[in-house]
C-alpha cells in the first residue's frame, strides 16, 4: 500500500479525485483502488509540549525556573483521532507519500508526524500548490525523494522551537515582573505580537508628542480662451528657507507676496502635456489584500474577514482556500473562467450586465506560474449559489473577492492625464487634470487609495478636472489667488486594516538596508494566516483596545513596552531569524547553531528582565474567554503563552 499524508481535508480530496478508483470514503482516510490510502493531518496535529512536560514543577511560574530550555523536545497531540488514524495506517504502507503545502510549515508538520510515529520507510515528496486535477495530477508524475527537503524541515523546526522558547520565556519573566508590581494578568511577549504592539504604543506617542506647524497653499484661478481651471503654487528650485524639508510653504509673507504679484496678472503657458495612460486590474486578493479591503469598506475586523472567508470556502464551497500570501493564479486555472464567471452572474444577478461584458479568453497578469507559492490566490469557485440570503459578512466578502476576479477580464481603465504650467509676475503655477477614455474594470469598482500616514492636504485637489490642451506661448489671466492656511497634522492612529497592512509592509519601519530586504522578501510581521489571530491576542491581553475604528495603546501595552529591551519590541530579530532559517533550508547552517545562538539572546533577555525588576502597572481587569486556561494561577491564552 501507499500512504499519502495530506495537510489538510481539502487537499486529500483533490489527490484522491485523480488516483484510480474505486473510491471508499472512511473515517480519516479515503481507500483509492487496490493500492493507495489518502489521510489528512488538519494543520499541525502535534504541538511542543508545555513546560511542566519537562519537569511538573514548572506548572508553577517561578522566575527561578527561567529560561526554560528543553533538552530533549517532546510533542503532544493536538488532533489524537487523526494521528490515531495514521498511526492505524502506517504499519501496512510499503512506502508514505507527503502531501505537506510546498512551504516550511507545510514541510514541518507531516515530517514531524511521521518522526514521532517512528516511520523509517521511503517517503515521496509530493508538491501541490493548484488543486486543479490537471496540476494535481502533474504534481504526482513529479515526485521527488523526501530526503531532499530535510533543511526546510529543520528550519521550521528552528522556527517552531524558537518560537517556543522566547514566548514561554519572556511571557513568564514580564508575568511574573508585573504581578511583583501589582498586575493581576498576563504579559505575553512573542517575536511577532510585540513588535505589533511596539508598532502601536510607538504611533500613539508620536500623535501624543506632536506639535503642529502652520504652512500655506497658494491656488489660482486661471482663464483663457479654452475655458478656466484651477492652478497651484510651484516652489522654486533650489528652495528658499520659506520651504520646509516636506517641500511646504511656511512663510505667510512669501504667500502674499506671490498673490501680490500675480493676481490679476496676465500668464502665459510654459509647459503643457496630455498622455494617454491605460491602468490594468489589481491583483488578485491574498488574504491580508482582502482583510485590508474588506475593513476599509465595511468596518469588518481581520478576524471576521477571516472567518468569513472560511465559511464561504468550507460550509459554501464559493471560495478557493483563503489563508494565502499570493495573489496570482496558475495558468492552468485559466481553462475554469467561462465557468466561474457563469457562476458569478448567477451567485450575484447584480454583476450580470458586467459579466455579460467579460471577455473570458482575456488573460491579466494575475494568471503566472512563476509567481505561485504554497496557494494561490483567494478567487471564486465554478459553484452556484445565490449570496442573497448569507449572513452579511459572508456576502460582502464573497462579493469583492467577485468583483476582484471579474475585473480581470475586463478591458483596461483607459485615461487622458494633462499638466498645464503657467508664469505669471515672475511665479510658477501647475495644474493637473485627468479625464476618463473608458470605465473599463473600474465599472465592477476600483480598489480604495492606499490610506495616507497622516491627514495633511498636501494634493492638488484638482486632478480629476477637465484640461484644455494648451499650446506653450497661450496666454491667460490669473484671475484670483487664494491663501489657503494649513496645519501640518499627526499620523493617524492604526485600524486594524491599517495594522495588518504595516504588518504585511513591514520593512517600510525599519531603516537596516539589509534587514529592509529579508522583511520585503517574506510574509512581514506573521502571516496571513496568523495576523489576525496576533491582533486579537493583543485585545484579549488588553494591550490594545478600539475606539471607534481606530486602535489604541493601553497603559498595560505601553508598560510592557517600556520594559522590554528595544529589540524585543522591533522587527528586526524576525528578520534576523529569518535569514538564518533560510541558511538552515538551504544547508549552509545547522539547526543546532542557531538554537544555541537563541538560548543565548535568551540568557541576556531574562538577565536585562531581572535587572529591570517589577513593572508598575495599573491592574486591569481581564475579560473571561472560552480559550483561556490557567496556568500557575494566571490566565493564558493558548496561541500566545508560547507561539508568536
Amino acid at each position: 500500500m501507499r500512504l499519502v499524508l495530506a495537510e489538510k481535508p481539502s487537499l486529500a480530496r483533490a489527490i484522491a479525485d485523480v488516483l484510480p478508483g474505486p473510491k471508499v470514503r472512511r473515517e480519516g482516510h479515503i481507500v483509492c483502488g487496490a493500492n493507495d490510502v489518502v489521510a489528512w493531518c488538519a494543520g499541525h496535529i502535534l504541538e511542543l509540549a508545555p513546560p511542566d512536560a519537562y519537569d511538573p514543577a514548572y506548572k508553577s511560574w517561578r522566575l527561578d525556573h527561567l529560561p526554560i530550555v528543553p533538552r530533549a523536545w517532546r510533542l503532544d497531540p493536538s488532533a489524537p483521532d487523526l494521528l490515531k488514524n495514521i498511526k492505524r495506517l502506517l504499519p501496512g504502507a510499503a512506502r508514505v507519500v507527503h502531501a505537506g503545502d510546498p512551504d516550511r510549515e507545510g514541510q514541518l508538520l507531516v515530517d514531524e508526524v511521521l518522526e514521532f510515529l517512528g516511520y523509517r520507510g521511503p517517503v515521496d515528496r509530493l508538491l501541490v500548490s493548484d488543486l486543479n486535477p490537471a496540476a494535481v495530477q502533474r504534481a504526482l508524475s513529479e515526485m521527488q525523494p523526501n530526503g531532499r527537503y530535510r533543511g526546510l524541515y529543520e528550519a521550521g523546526l528552528a522556527r517552531q522551537r524558537a518560537d517556543w522558547l522566547y514566548g514561554i520565556n519572556l511571557t513568564r519573566l514580564y508575568t511574573l515582573l508585573g504581578r511583583a508590581g501589582g498586575y493581576d494578568g498576563v504579559l505575553s511577549v512573542g517575536r511577532v505580537q510585540t513588535p505589533v504592539l511596539g508598532l502601536v504604543v510607538r504611533r500613539d506617542r508620536e500623535i501624543d508628542a506632536f506639535q503642529p506647524r502652520a504652512y500655506y497653499r497658494v491656488r489660482a484661478g486661471v482663464r483663457c480662451a479654452a475655458g478656466s481651471f484651477a492652478a497651484t503654487w510651484l516652489a522654486p528650485e533650489p528652495a528658499g528657507p520659506e520651504i520646509d524639508d516636506a517641500g511646504r510653504l511656511v512663510s505667510v509673507e512669501r504667500a502674499t507676496e506671490i498673490r501680490r504679484v500675480a493676481e490679476g496678472r496676465p500668464a502665459v503657458v510654459v509647459g503643457s502635456s496630455r498622455e494617454r495612460k491605460t491602468e490594468a486590474p489589481p491583483h488578485l486578493y491574498s488574504l491580508s489584500d482582502l482583510q485590508i479591503d474588506a475593513g476599509r469598506r465595511f468596518g469588518l475586523s481581520p478576524k471576521q474577514t477571516l472567518n468569513a472567508a472560511q465559511a464561504l470556502y468550507e460550509t459554501r464551497r464559493l471560495v478557493t482556500y483563503p489563508r494565502s500570501d499570493c495573489s496570482y493564479l496558475p495558468e492552468a486555472h485559466h481553462a475554469q473562467a467561462g465557468v466561474v464567471l457563469a457562476a458569478l452572474s448567477a451567485n450575484l444577478p447584480s454583476l450580470a450586465p458586467q459579466v455579460g461584458a467579460a471577455d473570458s479568453s482575456r488573460r491579466s497578469r494575475a494568471w503566472n506560474d512563476k509567481k505561485i507559492t504554497a496557494h494561490h490566490a483567494l478567487v471564486p469557485t465554478v459553484v452556484r449559489a445565490p449570496v442573497a440570503g448569507l449572513p452579511v459578512g459572508e456576502r460582502q466578502v464573497y462579493e469583492l473577492i467577485a468583483r476582484r476576479y471579474l475585473a480581470q477580464f475586463l478591458p483596461a481603465f483607459e485615461f487622458d492625464e494633462t499638466r498645464i504650467e503657467l508664469e505669471a509676475g515672475g511665479e510658477r503655477f501647475r495644474a493637473a487634470g485627468r479625464e476618463t477614455i473608458a470605465d473599463g474594470w473600474t465599472s465592477v469598482g476600483r480598489p480604495l487609495p492606499a490610506e495616507a500616514e497622516k491627514d495633511d492636504d498636501d494634493a492638488d485637489g484638482d486632478d480629476t478636472q477637465a484640461l484644455p490642451l494648451l499650446r506653450e506661448g497661450t496666454g491667460a489671466t490669473i484671475e484670483r489667488v487664494s491663501i489657503l492656511h494649513r496645519q501640518t497634522m499627526p499620523p493617524r492612529r492604526f485600524t486594524e486594516a491599517t495594522l495588518i497592512q504595516a504588518m504585511t509592509g513591514i520593512a517600510r519601519f525599519v531603516a537596516d538596508p539589509a534587514i529592509k530586504k529579508v522583511l520585503r522578501e517574506t510574509d512581514g510581521l506573521g502571516t496571513p494566516a496568523t495576523q489576525a489571530q496576533i491582533i486579537e491576542t493583543l485585545f484579549e491581553r488588553q494591550f490594545i483596545e478600539r475606539r471607534g475604528r481606530q486602535l489604541v495603546s493601553t497603559n498595560v501595552g505601553r508598560a510592557l513596552i517600556d520594559a522590554l529591551p528595544d529589540a524585543a519590541t522591533r522587527p528586526d530579530m524576525t528578520a534576523l531569524w529569518e535569514a538564518a532559517m533560510r541558511n538552515i533550508a538551504d544547508g549552509r547552517a545547522p539547526l543546532d547553531t542557531f538554537l544555541r545562538l537563541v538560548t543565548d539572546q535568551l540568557r541576556k533577555l531574562v538577565a536585562a528582565g531581572r535587572a529591570h525588576g517589577r513593572l508598575r502597572v495599573v491592574p486591569r481587569p481581564m475579560q473571561g474567554g472560552a480559550d483561556r486556561v490557567r496556568r500557575g494561577g494566571r490566565r493564558v491564552t493558548k496561541a500566545s503563552a508560547s507561539g508568536r
